[in-house]
């Protein structure tokens, strides 16, 4: 391989052939060295393309994965593309039918308000209806109550209240039920059992005003008092018997004794009728007042029969002492006599009725 060196000559000398003197002959070395030169070229050309080739698999085998890759990545890409719309259609649809959900939800919520508000208003309805039945059952029984004088029927009355309530089980009647079982606790603790004992007695008494003795009453033939009869000897002659017998019988023409109040005594026979009649009228209206639990009436009237006993009647006969022992008994029974209240039941009920 030779160098070519610059020619200044002009075009037309340059392509001339050089004459046969000015050619070198190559030398031995020289061509051996351009052999060996254009060798290693050679080899260095055959490695290149070699080395070229190796790239160029390796490049195309790149290309390929790469390639490969690509597609891969393209149909993940719609795969997930894919999944992606339809997770979007999923989540709409979801969505579509949450809101549905929802505005059913909201539907059964609002029925199910209706149906409780419903309710609610027909426990209320049931529940005044009760309280009307009760209260109405309760007052009955109270004027029964107060009519008669016993307290049975009233305690029945609550009885049957408060089972009623019982099984209603509503919260809000509990106060009633309460004031109830208070009112038939406190009823039975009160309840007067002499009315019957009190009612005989006044039975009793007006029996034995027609027997009581006025003290303007004559006394009788058969007298019993020791100052005014003399008993004669057992073994007396006959005429002083007979002087004792006529003694005895001018005494009893004649008595004499102290008297503390005289209109009694010269109260006239027939106004005595008419003052035990009065005093049977004033035991009667007694007797009525205690039927019908005014405390005050009978406390009244057997004031003004204890008086009439003792101005009219003879204190120190036995039967005007019974009577006045009767009185006596009666106004001890009638001074713890109350009239049957409820108070607290009637409280309960106004307000359970106002629906607090």
């Amino acid at each position: 391989m030779t160098a070519s060196l610059p020619d200044d000559r002009p075009p037309e000398a340059a392509s001339a052939p050089l004459p046969a003197v000015l050619q070198p002959s190559p030398a031995p070395a020289a061509l051996l060295l351009t052999r060996i030169l254009f060798g290693a070229v050679t080899a260095i050309a055959v490695t290149a393309l070699l080395a070229v080739l190796v790239l160029w698999q390796k490049v195309s085998g790149m290309q390929e994965a790469l390639a490969r890759q690509s597609a891969d990545a393209l149909a993940q890409s719609t795969e997930a593309r894919t999944l992606a719309r339809q997770a979007h259609e999923t989540v709409r649809d979801t969505a579509a039918r949450l809101a549905l959900n929802e505005t059913r939800v909201a539907e059964v919520a609002l029925q199910r308000a209706q149906l409780e508000e419903l309710m609610q208003s027909l426990s209320r309805s049931r529940d005044e209806n009760l309280v009307v039945d009760i209260e109405s059952a309760v007052r009955l029984a109270l004027q029964q109550a107060q009519v008669t004088g016993s307290v049975e029927p009233l305690l029945a009355t609550l009885k049957s209240a408060d089972q009623r309530i019982a099984r209603a089980a509503q919260p809000r009647l509990g106060p009633l039920q309460r004031a109830i079982q208070r009112d038939a606790d406190r009823i039975r603790a009160s309840a007067n059992a002499d009315d019957g004992e009190a009612l005989r007695k006044l039975d009793e008494l007006m029996r034995s005003v027609d027997e009581l003795p006025p003290l303007n009453a004559l006394p009788g033939r058969g007298i019993t008092d020791p100052w005014m009869v003399r008993a004669p000897p057992p073994d007396a002659p006959w005429w002083q018997r007979l002087a004792v017998a006529v003694g005895n019988e001018a005494r009893a023409l004649v008595r004499v004794g102290r008297i503390e109040r005289p209109e009694a005594v010269l109260l006239a026979p027939d106004q005595t009728f008419f003052l035990r009649e009065n005093l049977k009228l004033k035991i009667l209206n007694a007797r009525l007042a205690l039927l019908s639990r005014q405390v005050d009436t009978v406390r009244a009237e057997l004031a003004t029969v204890t008086a009439a006993l003792n101005r009219y009647f003879d204190p120190a006969a036995r039967r005007t002492q019974q009577a006045a022992t009767l009185l006596q008994q009666l106004q001890a029974m009638v001074k713890t006599a109350e009239p049957v209240r409820i108070d607290d039941t009637l409280a309960a009920l106004a307000t359970a009725a106002a629906g607090r």
